[in-house]
């Protein structure tokens, strides 16, 4: 067993209980619980908590709009969040809820005590509240008149509020943080906070509302309620047992100070000045890092329930599996830049990465042991040690540059995870798995074969690929563990926990014990997909999402550079009355019209022929542009053009006027 290391605790952002979480909320834990299963791995005594937000105006709003009350709606979401991050493997050890008893409980006694210290004062409170972010601004902090964070309008209010006094502690703050530069990370995040907000001055913080009831109650004012930042926030400490009576848990005296707060960058001025003034007010040690991932994007732009586009991790685990979702969302986000989503990418980055790379060399390897030793691994010794090299000087000692390849990776690896770069920690054991592929390919085990002087040797080729394919398992394990779970058990039926080997050992080589057997019976890790089948289950996901939104889905159309007035007074557009209407010969798709204007008669070619029979037209009185420069359509005169609307959907429209205007009129 590798040694005690101390205590570890790590927690995620609690999810708001708005709605279901889709694949980018989901990747915050997966994320999280990667990095607990490592550092367990190592040896730590690891502490995971997450939970869910559930008090605020956003909620009590939604759940009215749903008949039920909000505690009603809050189980409901709560639970549902609770069964993503279940479906997703992850490892947490407390699941907090901020309508927890013992929750709330010393949330009004952590409020009243920063009452009772003067860090709380009661005022009012008048200015600009985005509901989404429940978040109050001053107008000269919105942007183009919306919320700062999120884009959305804001409203203007004013109400009776409990203060807290921020700028007490700001030089505090800075200090630490110049003090401590792995606090905040990544570096960007750390230079947007300081510049942007501590060193531009802190405004004292609303920590209470009177307009809504859906809160934790102001013990001592029952008018009030306690605002989302001391409520949500202090989850980190509720839930491992802090009293601000003074009588706290064992189990928080062993792990707080928090090793790390893993959360989105969208919130990370609330972790990062709110949360440590918060903790100092309490006389409280900060955490000791505070990381602020990136998004995971979707590539055809923004999640919308109304376009269908809204990626699940239940849709994506039905179609991909667990590991293969959590391989994709781990490896697809970079340190620092948004990542990006597609159906597309899914299957390639499956087909290629863990059906080829990693689902066919187990497979491979468990084949070729049953077809040439009956199933059984030997270390005979028989080497290429001193083979020399060829005529290019490239060595042809396989064998060591195997072993030193697969037993460098734990170094590499442990360097990627010490600053959370858990993306490159697994392109690392991936690396491994492609250079036993390519060992493969550097021994040629079907040659050797063939010939009775080599067989010792092909064993041993067979013996140092299960070796390398055991501890790229054991790397694997803290991101794919039911992958690893599955290769330890065709390495080694009937025990798979003999392929289970202490982190300390990752770097030794030859552990395997001669003699055992792998299975008989190969399993398919990782199945290839056909990328046009996936879109296909896409198309009826995303239909069911668009009828189960209800909404209009707007088309999505790219804004023209504004022009002014004197511009458009340049356009001229009558109404016309369409005389006849026939196809344009060789041309599928246009009608050519003739159009009364006035006192003139006009022709006019339109690419309408798929929307409309020549018959149709007739008769309309529709709007055209009368001062176009006539041009030729094949081979047909146009002298004007009719107006028509396109959605996105492919259906289009001429326009026409709806009462009985004389043609010639001018439209304007």
């Amino acid at each position: 067993m590798p040694q005690n290391k101390g205590p570890y605790y790590i927690t995620t952002a609690i999810a708001y209980t708005s709605g279901k979480p889709h694949i980018g909320n989901t990747y915050e834990i997966v994320l999280a619980d990667s990095i607990a299963r490592y550092k367990r791995q190592e040896g730590y005594d690891v502490f995971f908590q997450t939970g869910t937000d559930e008090h605020g105006q956003k909620i009590e709003i939604k759940a009215e709009e749903a008949g039920v009350t909000p505690k009603e709606f809050v189980d409901s979401v709560a639970g549902q969040i609770q069964s993503i991050w279940d479906l997703m493997n992850t490892s947490y050890d407390k699941f907090i809820r901020t309508t927890d008893a013992d929750h709330e409980k010393q949330v009004q006694k952590i409020f009243r005590k920063l009452y009772d210290k003067g860090d709380i004062y009661k005022g009012e409170y008048e200015g600009m509240y985005c509901t989404p972010c429940e978040s109050f601004f001053t107008p000269s902090q919105l942007v183009d008149g919306k919320c700062p964070d999120c884009g959305r309008p804001c409203q203007p209010a004013k109400e009776e509020a409990y203060f807290f006094r921020m700028s007490k502690y700001a030089d505090r703050l800075i200090k630490h943080i110049e003090e401590h530069p792995e606090f905040i990370q990544p570096e960007s995040r750390k230079n947007e906070m300081m510049n942007n907000f501590l060193k531009a001055g802190l405004q004292d913080l609303c920590v209470s509302r009177t307009s809504f009831k859906w809160g934790i109650p102001v013990d001592f004012d029952d008018r009030h309620v306690v605002y989302v930042w001391i409520d949500a926030l202090t989850n980190y400490i509720t839930g491992i047992g802090y009293d601000a009576d003074g009588n706290s848990s064992e189990q928080f005296k062993k792990y707080w100070p928090a090793d790390l707060h893993l959360i989105g960058k969208d919130i990370l001025r609330f972790h990062t000045i709110y949360w440590p003034i918060i903790l100092m007010a309490l006389d409280l040690p900060l955490p000791k890092q505070i990381f602020g991932h990136p998004w995971l994007l979707q590539g055809d732009g923004k999640m919308s329930k109304s376009k269908g586009n809204v990626i699940y991790a239940d849709d994506l685990v039905d179609m991909f599996g667990v590991d293969a979702v959590r391989y994709f969302v781990l490896h697809e986000m970079p340190f620092e830049n948004d990542g990006v989503i597609t159906w597309e990418l899914l299957v390639e980055r499956l087909n290629s990465e863990l059906a080829n790379t990693l689902g066919n060399l187990v497979n491979r390897t468990v084949a070729m042991t049953n077809k040439y030793f009956g199933g059984v691994v030997n270390h005979t010794g028989v080497t290429s040690e001193g083979a020399g090299t060829d005529d290019k000087g490239m060595s042809l000692d396989f064998d060591s540059d195997l072993k030193a390849f697969v037993t460098g990776a734990k170094s590499r690896i442990e360097n990627k995870m010490k600053t959370l770069h858990v993306a490159d920690a697994i392109t690392e054991v991936f690396a491994l798995f492609k250079r036993c592929n390519k060992y493969i390919d550097e021994t040629m085990p079907w040659v050797l074969a063939k010939n009775e002087e080599d067989k010792d040797r092909l064993a041993e080729v067979l013996y140092n690929l299960t070796e390398s394919i055991t501890i790229g398992a054991n790397l694997l394990t803290p991101y794919m563990p039911e992958t690893a779970e599955k290769i330890f058990a065709q390495l080694y039926p009937g025990n798979s926990k003999a392929g289970v080997r202490d982190f300390d050992e990752l770097d030794k080589f030859g552990l395997r014990e001669s003699g055992l057997k792998v299975t008989d019976a190969p399993e398919i890790l990782f199945a290839r997909l056909d990328l046009e089948e996936v879109l296909k289950k896409v198309e009826e996901i995303q239909a069911a999402q668009k009828k189960a939104s209800g909404a209009v889905e707007y088309p999505q159309v790219e804004a023209k550079p504004e022009i002014s007035f004197e511009d458009f007074e340049k356009i001229q557009i009558r109404v016309g009355e369409v005389l006849a209407c026939e196809p344009v010969k060789k041309a599928k798709k246009l009608l050519c019209s003739q159009i009364r204007i006035g006192d003139e008669v006009r022709q006019i070619v339109s690419g309408i022929a798929q929307y409309y029979k020549p018959e149709e037209m007739v008769g309309k009185k529709v709007a055209v542009i009368t001062n176009l420069a006539p041009r030729t359509i094949c081979g047909v005169e146009s002298q004007g053009m009719i107006l028509a609307a396109m959605d996105d959907k492919d259906n289009l429209s001429v326009m026409t006027v709806d009462k009985d205007i004389i043609s010639g009129s001018e439209i304007g």
